[in-house]
């Protein structure tokens, strides 16, 4: 029996390691964000494709589908023609706002930087 090391980014049981595989795309925290601007009500797939630029109606599907499947976002669908489908981030999907927002501030603060690094190289 193997013990699960705690922060073993080598270990693929490793908590982390498994979080980042599931929620490391660009798209994944697109969508969170948007959900998490308008946490008191659901957003329609059609509302957040607009607001996710660049984002192909097949990426945003399978993007959300991950989210469903993980519980991070709840899914609803009227019963309409055609049927409208509304998501919004669940209680556990709220609360990852706070760290992809630390991930966004520091990327704000530092991606200047890597990239000087990354023209240096050249």
């Amino acid at each position: 029996m193997t013990t699960l090391k705690r922060g073993d980014l080598f270990d693929p049981a490793c908590p982390t390691r498994k979080l980042l595989d599931r929620i490391g795309t660009k798209w994944t925290s697109m969508a969170v964000k948007v959900l998490a601007e308008d946490a008191l009500r659901e957003v329609r797939f059609a509302d957040l494709r607009r607001r996710m630029p660049g984002v192909s109606q097949k990426m945003l599907s399978v993007t959300l589908q991950s989210l469903v499947r993980d519980g991070l976002v709840a899914r609803r669908v009227e019963p309409t023609v055609p049927p409208r489908v509304h998501y919004r981030l669940t209680e556990l999907g709220l609360s990852l706002e706070v760290p992809l927002a630390a991930l966004r501030e520091w990327a704000e603060k530092h991606m200047a930087e890597i990239d000087r690094a990354n023209t240096a190289d050249c």
